[in-house]
């Protein structure tokens, strides 16, 4: 299982990057195993959305069973990455890299406080 170091983690399994300000989110190596392989993305949000911790992001649907993903942190939904409707199996071969999710300006940047690192997550997955 892969945990890149610099992520923030949630317990439903989403993964946050911030750069600037801005959180790339995206599911992690985890949720993409658990769901096998991905066949759909429906994105419940568009550009310029305002959104909150919670709030849905996306139904992602495998071969397996259908998955919601949810907004590890608040802001302006700045951009959705399309590619997904298109070839959704990047959220098996690229969960940390091509197949992101969404990018949000992060509106309270201490909710990033409340999320796992690299090492509570691997502890959280283990345990489970």
């Amino acid at each position: 299982m892969l945990v890149p170091e610099e992520l923030k983690y949630q317990k439903t399994d989403e993964w946050v990057k911030i750069e600037n300000g801005i959180a790339i989110i995206g599911i992690t190596d985890y949720a993409q195993d658990s769901l096998s392989d991905v066949v759909f993305v429906e994105f419940a949000i568009d550009p310029d959305d305002e959104v909150s911790v919670g709030d849905s992001l996306a139904t992602i649907e495998s071969v397996k069973a259908a998955a919601e993903v949810n907004f590890p942190v608040s802001g302006k939904v700045l951009e959705v990455n399309q590619q997904l409707t298109d070839t959704p199996e990047l959220l098996n071969s690229e969960p940390y890299t091509g197949g992101w999710l969404a990018k949000v300006q992060v509106s309270d940047e201490s909710e990033l406080e409340k999320l796992m690192d690299a090492a509570a997550y691997e502890t959280y997955c283990k345990d489970r």
